[in-house]
């Protein structure tokens, strides 16, 4: 099964990272491999990198992919949250540059047992980075209270009209449990007012909602953004690829907290916080991709890039 994907603004983030030969690089999202084929390609003869993965294809398609470059790179299988067990099991104690892409790959949109896409109306709810997970869309779909469905529609989602399509999903799964993409489309649907459905899929903030849920995309993510930049050298750079506001949000405000010097009354004569800048942002507002990009592949057109160097 072949696992296509095209990495999204792939030169803007190499040059992001500033890649240096001999290098130790991290990237948390592997995917198909695309930006991590890169990274080692421009870190030769004698950079290294360390990838993490959920996805078994992904991880399979990326091994075959990277293969040329022997014993440069190690896969594990994990959340990159776990970076920590990772980075020790490899063992490696500080980075030269730092990856992360949030996007979910076209292998994983397109491929219809994967159930993420709206798309495709036959597809099991499942949403599942890894597949061997134990929550999946159809236990979130059929089994969240009312609430907990409004909540996670409106948080994850900024979907509003998260209320009505609680309601319906609710009423609606009393029938017959929820299964498949084209039915929560079609109960998405009619929860919308028709004045409402001019701007593309109804239904992408709920399929993005209920993927947020089911990953965990969101749990502990600022928590993890500033200790993988703490674990950069001097000069070593981070970038970090967003695909929604709350992602990108979560990013902007980590950068911030670590790029704070001292957080004192100014009133004091001297500092007492003890807090001093860790990185500095590249750029003051995050980049996006290019209008030929755009162009050329959809799922670029959302995206945003935010960079920071150690110091």
């Amino acid at each position: 099964m072949e696992f296509a994907h095209k990495p999204v603004m792939l030169e803007e983030c190499m040059a992001g990272l500033d890649i240096k030969s001999g290098g130790v690089y991290f990237d948390g999202t592997l995917g198909g491999g695309g930006h991590s084929y890169e990274i080692l390609r421009r870190s030769a003869p004698d950079g290294r990198l360390i990838a993490t993965d959920l996805d078994d294809f992904a991880i399979a398609a990326a091994g075959e992919k990277l293969k040329e470059f022997g014993n440069r790179f190690r896969i594990f299988k994990s959340n990159y949250k776990d970076y920590e067990r990772v980075l020790e099991e490899a063992n490696v104690s500080e980075l030269d540059g730092v990856l992360l892409d949030f996007g979910v790959s076209s292998f994983q949109l397109d491929e219809e047992t994967r159930g993420f896409s709206y798309m495709k109306k036959n597809a099991p709810l499942d949403m599942r980075m890894d597949p061997e997970a134990a929550l999946s869309a159809r236990e979130v779909v059929n089994g969240y209270s009312e609430q907990s469905l409004y909540e996670i529609l409106r948080d994850y989602g900024e979907e509003k009209f998260a209320k009505k399509i609680a309601f319906n999903l609710v009423k609606e799964r009393e029938r017959a449990p929820v299964e498949t993409a084209g039915r929560l489309v079609e109960i998405v649907e009619k929860s919308i007012p028709a004045k409402f459905k001019q701007n593309g899929p109804c239904a992408r903030k709920t399929f993005q909602a209920i993927r947020i849920e089911v990953n965990g995309e969101l749990d502990k993510l600022s928590e993890t953004v500033k200790g993988l930049a703490r674990k950069l050298k001097k000069g070593g750079r981070i970038c970090i690829l967003t695909f929604h506001s709350l992602e990108d949000r979560i990013v902007k405000n980590a950068f911030r907290d670590l790029e704070t010097d001292c957080v004192c009354d100014k009133s004091l004569p001297v500092c007492v916080c003890g807090k001093k800048r860790e990185i500095v942002s590249i750029g003051r507002k995050p980049l996006v991709a290019g209008e030929e990009e755009q162009k050329n592949n959809s799922r670029s057109k959302c995206a945003k890039l935010r960079i920071a160097e150690r110091v």
